[in-house]
């Protein structure tokens, strides 16, 4: 087995959120796929954030193409000449209002989805997070702060109680992964 060769790409269109490239591609069987469509998208972060009286930070905001409300962790994606722990500190503080004075603990570093998607999701766990401001959410930002206990949460998840997204609920079972080892 051998990477695919790119034979050529073309760009649909270019925005800041986000690109949408074509490519032809040769696989190492000679078979040539012509449009093969590939996301270009910024890394993301995320964090598990957890307080000193062990519950968790959750952000609840309505997900168009979801087409609901969903409750999950802060995230964004880096800005410019950001470190990832640059980034998921000001994501926080800004969807939140919450910080610490503790160092993010990176938990994992993954793709989004390989096969159409260029970007990856770094996940970290932020222990004793407080409340130290208000947010300062962007003029299209709508973000409800819920604070549920730690533990709970995993069973809300596990009994499908809740609506959420792939990225909080991995991000759930790192953390207590991360607390149980």
């Amino acid at each position: 087995m051998e990477k695919w060769k790119t034979l050529a790409s073309e760009y649909f269109y270019k925005t800041a959120f986000g690109n949408l490239r074509k490519d032809t591609c040769q696989l190492s069987s000679g078979i040539v796929i012509n449009d093969y469509y590939v996301n270009e998208y910024a890394d993301w972060v995320n964090a598990v954030v957890i307080t000193e009286d062990n519950k968790i930070v959750l952000v609840k905001q309505y997900r168009h193409a979801g087409n609901d409300f969903f409750l999950e962790i802060p995230a964004g994606k880096i800005e410019e000449n950001e470190t990832y722990e640059e980034g998921i500190l000001r994501e926080v503080r800004e969807e939140t209002g919450f910080i610490t004075n503790c160092a993010p603990v990176k938990l994992g570093e993954f793709m989004v989805n390989p096969a159409t998607q260029t970007n990856k999701i770094i996940t970290y766990l932020i222990r004793d997070g407080y409340k130290a401001s208000e947010q300062t959410l962007d003029s299209t930002e709508e973000i409800d702060v819920k604070l549920i206990n730690f533990k709970e949460f995993g069973e809300l998840i596990k009994a499908g109680e809740i609506k959420t997204q792939l990225f909080t609920a991995s991000a759930y079972y790192m953390a207590k992964d991360y607390f149980e080892g």
